[in-house]
């Protein structure tokens, strides 16, 4: 073999290995995704670019309050992102002040853009039981957004998760790690 087919070939072998390699990151550690809408606002706002984490997930369940992304049920080529509220197994309901219950206890968290008005209390006016494998989630902005409250999103199946939202990294200015934060239920 003359040394420019060796050369082609090595070159053709390393491209492939990169190929193949970010196939292997994109499918199973991490993508980026990005926002579109205004319903994480306060803390992601419409544009941002995210890395979102696919591999913590196949070692841990995913916890409150963490941003997630998921498909849309009727057009799984969108994803959405949402805060986790509800876990499997609790129950949550919304009263008309706005205050979310789990379980029966009040929870005290501080992502919501502002208090839910009644007409966007949704479906979770009643109790809603999760099942083992489901999740309640909510934007941040709570008048403003598609989630669990609505039956066209509902529960999240743990299956449905594509992975947890973990980097900003668009806009520069803002760039940096996106903190779920640790909040508790209290009574």
């Amino acid at each position: 073999m003359n040394k420019r087919l060796k050369d082609m070939i090595n070159t053709l072998l390393y491209l492939l290995g990169v190929l193949c390699l970010t196939y292997f990151v994109i499918a199973f550690v991490g993508q980026r995704t990005r926002v579109d809408g205004a319903s994480m606002e306060e803390t992601l706002y419409n544009g941002d670019n995210l890395i979102v984490d696919k591999i913590t997930y196949r070692f841990r369940d995913p916890e409150r309050f963490e941003i997630i992304v998921f498909p849309v049920q009727y057009d799984r080529s969108k994803l959405f992102i949402k805060r986790i509220i509800g876990l499997p197994g609790e129950t949550i309901q919304i009263d008309a002040g706005g205050n979310i219950y789990i379980d029966g206890k009040v929870l005290q968290e501080g992502y919501g853009k502002e208090i839910i008005s009644p007409d966007h209390i949704g479906i979770a006016g009643a109790p809603i039981t999760l099942g083992d494998d489901e999740y309640f989630v909510m934007g941040d902005n709570r008048n403003n957004s598609s989630d669990s409250r609505l039956e066209i999103v509902g529960n999240i199946k743990r299956e449905d998760i594509i992975g947890r939202v973990v980097l900003r990294i668009w806009p520069l200015s803002r760039f940096g790690s996106v903190e779920s934060g640790k909040k508790t239920v209290e009574n």
